[in-house]
């Protein structure tokens, strides 16, 4: 008599045994791990003109075609004045003036919260943007801004025009934080 002894489909099992785990793991633990942001943020450097290069185009700027630019200038109470402008379609200009502070939930003062609704919603958790400065170029002439979320991300220079091998460098960190650089949108 002739035993045949069945061969389990290893690789199978497995495949199917990860995929299940995978399924049932809290959202939570398959997100991207926490932003890395700059170390040492010098606030002082950090103020002054910006231009937008590139971004994850998203629902606040879209009547922004061009020419996009903020304004950061220190406040008498120790916050960042924001003054964002650009050119629309018609060829007039957009401003939105708001302000930043530092969260203070984390001890970095790369990880800043953004506010443009009127000051008696500031105590309105909901109306305050996540703002991290993720990398900067040594001398601050360009900086990569984003959100822990990954939906929001920002190409900045000090001149309206970014050396491409700079913008190339800031891109593969922006990569490497899991944020979709397919969708960058040069301006």
């Amino acid at each position: 008599m002739q035993v045949r002894l069945r061969q389990q489909p290893t690789a199978a099992i497995l495949a199917v045994a990860t995929l299940l785990f995978c399924l049932f793991l809290p959202p939570s633990l398959l997100a991207n791990p926490p932003l890395t942001t700059v170390r040492n943020l010098d606030v002082s450097r950090y103020l002054g003109t910006w231009h937008q290069i590139a971004l994850i185009p998203n629902w606040f700027q879209r009547v922004c075609v061009g020419d996009t630019h903020a304004r950061y200038a220190l406040r008498e109470d120790g916050n960042i004045e924001v003054a964002n402008r650009c050119r629309k379609a018609d060829g007039s200009q957009a401003e939105a003036v708001g302000v930043a502070r530092r969260n203070q939930k984390f001890n970095d003062p790369a990880i800043l919260q953004v506010r443009f609704a009127p000051t008696w919603l500031s105590i309105v958790p909901f109306v305050w943007g996540d703002y991290w400065v993720i990398a900067l170029a040594d001398d601050y002439s360009a900086a990569l801004v984003g959100a822990p979320n990954r939906k929001y991300l920002w190409i900045l220079a000090r001149e309206p025009e970014l050396d491409e091998a700079e913008y190339q460098r800031l891109v593969g960190i922006a990569r490497a934080q899991g944020f979709d650089v397919s969708t960058l949108k040069k301006e």
